[in-house]
């Protein structure tokens, strides 16, 4: 089982985000080290590469300089040509996000906000209406081609579980009380991991009012999943409407005491108040959250005929094979496709400059 309350696991990752390839393949006419990579005849700019990394290290206190600073330049690069990649095979199969599934996509996004508050997110990012729209159906693409390239040829029969259960049976005799939580995780920090960023608080004042609004829906009876998959902004748990797995008892312990207290109130089906959740190390706000206590488990061992165990395994075989289908797909993908990465080629030759 896995810990998945500790502070950890709410710390604001360095990765490379969904917003990643808004500006990607945008026309210009290059100039000298202007282009960072090709993709099949389509550039991919230094400039896009820049937009990113700023965009990346944008309210971290960390200074990032030098090798790290490269490297991450690296990884934004390598996002950017996957996602051409992606569009490209779209695009041949026909498969590329309609103007109506963007504009409902767009109106889902924008229905929490008013026109003027939707305006001022996208002037802080510095991107327009067009531009947002354009990475919507990005992302909307993407989805499409990894559901019928990987997760529709994904099967779990039930001997597959009946053959791990037999093999990991220890893993089900539960030794101390288990939580099966799920939460809606909201921080004040810019984070572009987050998949909607129209829908991102940027500050305390904004990612406060953000959690009132999703407890307000909530106390009016509207589903915590589907509030999860829209507003949480934990990149980890959000598209599975917030769920956090089963977290032992001493777990707990591990986690801020605020949460600790009310998770510790709550019965199976509810959820907490508003929770504070700072740094104890630095006493400085981490964000705010909601945690639903989903079920609890008293120890013992869990048989195979639990609804529950079959379906812990079906999920967790699921997301392995995901997983290695979508590296495997990948390989694929960029062994099929002409790709010339100017930018690793300085950085070999020891000439790339940031």
């Amino acid at each position: 089982m896995k810990t998945n309350l500790t502070l950890a696991r709410v710390a604001l990752p360095i990765l490379v985000g969904l917003l990643l390839g808004t500006f990607a393949g945008c026309a210009r006419k290059p100039s000298g080290d202007d282009v960072a990579a090709d993709v099949d005849g389509t550039k991919i700019y230094r400039a896009d590469v820049e937009k990113f990394y700023q965009n990346q290290i944008s309210g971290s206190n960390q200074q990032i300089a030098g090798e790290q600073a490269t490297s991450l330049r690296l990884n934004i690069l390598h996002e950017l040509i996957r996602n051409e990649i992606l569009m490209h095979r779209a695009e041949k199969l026909g498969m590329l996000a309609t103007d109506d599934e963007v504009n409902r996509k767009l109106d889902e996004i924008k229905s929490p906000y008013t026109q003027e508050q939707f305006d001022a997110h996208l002037k802080e990012k510095h991107i327009t209406l067009d531009e947002f729209k354009r990475e919507l159906r990005r992302s909307l693409t993407i989805d499409k081609i990894m559901n019928r390239e990987v997760t529709s040829k994904i099967n779990v029969t039930d001997q597959d579980i009946k053959n791990y259960y037999n093999t990991h049976r220890s893993e089900f005799d539960l030794i101390e009380t288990q939580y099966h939580l799920a939460h809606i995780f909201v921080t004040p920090f810019p984070n572009p991991q987050v998949r909607s960023q129209s829908n991102k608080a940027q500050n305390e004042a904004e990612a406060r009012r953000k959690i009132q609004m999703v407890m307000s829906r909530l106390d009016n009876g509207e589903d915590f999943q589907v509030l999860a998959s829209n507003f949480s902004e934990d990149t980890e748990t959000a598209g599975s409407g917030g769920d956090l797995g089963f977290n032992p008892e001493s777990s707990l312990r591990n986690t801020d005491p605020t949460t600790r207290d009310a998770v510790a109130k709550l019965k199976p089906g509810q959820y907490s108040p508003v929770i504070t959740v700072m740094n104890p190390m630095t006493k400085q706000l981490v964000g705010f959250r909601i945690v639903k206590l989903l079920a609890k488990e008293p120890p013992g061992q869990r048989e195979l005929s639990d609804p529950r165990v079959q379906a812990a395994i079906r999920s967790q075989l699921r997301d392995r094979r995901e997983q290695l289908l979508k590296a495997a797909f990948d390989e694929v993908l960029i062994e099929q496709a002409k790709v010339h990465n100017y930018f690793a080629e300085k950085v070999l030759q020891g000439i790339a400059t940031p």
